[in-house]
């Protein structure tokens, strides 16, 4: 099965050091604790920051966050940096055979189930918070 991308958990992990150590929180340091390019790190950061959720100043080492934890919730994060093109996390292809049962049928009798599929997900990621998972942090890594 196809992987959604990493940059939902990589935007998870940095808004989590943010919170955790705003001052520290440099692409670099990011990026090394994510054990990825430095690019990549400043994109995403530059997604979290368009979507109002950091802020950042050039010449000033790290960033901070704009919103409380408490108030940023996974499915916020997913849509900051993981945009679904017309709101369907799942695409069809096109073009089907319209002389075909299956193909000009599949999308129709597909669609609603992969829409709850969809829409559960949703559900389940508004339900935890950014606040959440640092705590979450915070117990397994014993960090005050």
């Amino acid at each position: 099965m196809k992987q959604i991308s990493s940059r939902f958990s990589m935007a998870v992990h940095i808004l989590s050091m943010i919170t955790l150590d705003p001052i520290y929180s440099t692409g670099d340091r990011i990026a090394r604790s994510i054990n990825s390019n430095p690019v990549v790190i400043r994109r995403i950061m530059a997604q979290l920051k368009k979507a109002g959720y950091i802020e950042t100043k050039p010449g000033v080492a790290g960033a901070s966050l704009r919103v409380s934890p408490e108030r940023i919730t996974l499915l916020d994060i997913f849509q900051a940096v993981d945009s679904v093109e017309g709101n369907q996390l799942f695409n069809f292809h096109k073009d089907t055979d319209p002389n075909c049962s299956v193909g000009m049928n599949i999308e129709s009798v597909l669609l609603p189930q992969l829409s709850n599929a969809q829409k559960v997900m949703e559900h389940e990621l508004a339900s935890v918070t950014l606040a959440q998972i640092v705590e979450q942090i915070r117990n397994q890594a014993n960090v005050k």
